[in-house]
This record gives C-alpha cells, sequence and structure tokens, in this order.
C-alpha cells in the first residue's frame, strides 16, 4: 500500500550536512510513526530517529542534538537533517512508516563521511 524510496544520500566530509528524504507513493497518515534506521556492514540495524504515532521526536544517544527528524504531510515525504557528520555515521539509511501491524520499507541510501 505504501512504497517509500530513499535520496539524499553521499559522501561528505566529517562535520558536514546532509539531508535525506522519504518519499513515499502511498499516503503517509498522521496517525503513522515514521522512523529513520542505519545499518553498518557488521553490525546491527538501530534506530536513529523517529515519530511516533503521538507526534514525539526520538533520537538514538549517538546522534541527539545533530540529526532532526520531520515529515512534510502536504509532500508525503519524511526527512532527516543531519548535521556534524562523524565517520561513524556511515552506513546505509533506510525509511520506515509503521501502521498497526503494518510495516514499510525503502531500499536504502547510502551515507559514507570520511576525508
Amino acid at each position: 500500500q505504501v512504497q517509500l524510496v530513499e535520496s539524499g544520500g553521499g559522501l561528505v566530509q566529517p562535520g558536514g550536512s546532509l539531508r535525506l528524504s522519504c518519499a513515499a507513493s502511498g499516503r503517509i497518515f498522521s496517525f503513522d510513526a515514521v522512523g529513520w534506521y542505519r545499518q553498518a556492514p557488521g553490525k546491527e540495524r538501530e534506530l536513529v530517529a523517529a515519530i511516533t504515532s503521538g507526534g514525539s521526536r526520538r533520537y538514538a544517544d549517538s546522534v541527539k542534538g545533530r540529526f532532526t527528524i520531520s515529515r512534510d504531510n502536504a509532500k508525503n515525504t519524511v526527512y532527516l537533517q543531519m548535521n556534524s557528520l562523524k565517520p561513524e555515521d556511515t552506513a546505509v539509511y533506510l525509511c520506515n512508516v509503521h501502521r498497526y501491524t503494518n510495516d514499510y520499507w525503502g531500499q536504502g541510501t547510502q551515507v559514507t563521511v570520511s576525508s
């Protein structure tokens, strides 16, 4: 019902910024929970940032103060603004939409932080 496509990844130097976008072909409702996950080689997938069904923003401790998750209902898009990037942020970033018992995932976009 919902198809997600991430974009905005790329190569950036430490301290730089990127904004990731997750465009949905189906509608994302206001009561849907949305989130950004990331997975690096050899590591488990982790939740980076989320907006709960109640509208609260949550962040992993490792990115708190540097990343900001937002959504634009009119554009049916979820964003992740990433500032002060570190090499440890290098990973494939995936967006997720959770609706009751259903989960929708994008294919991911690569973020590489390196000098």
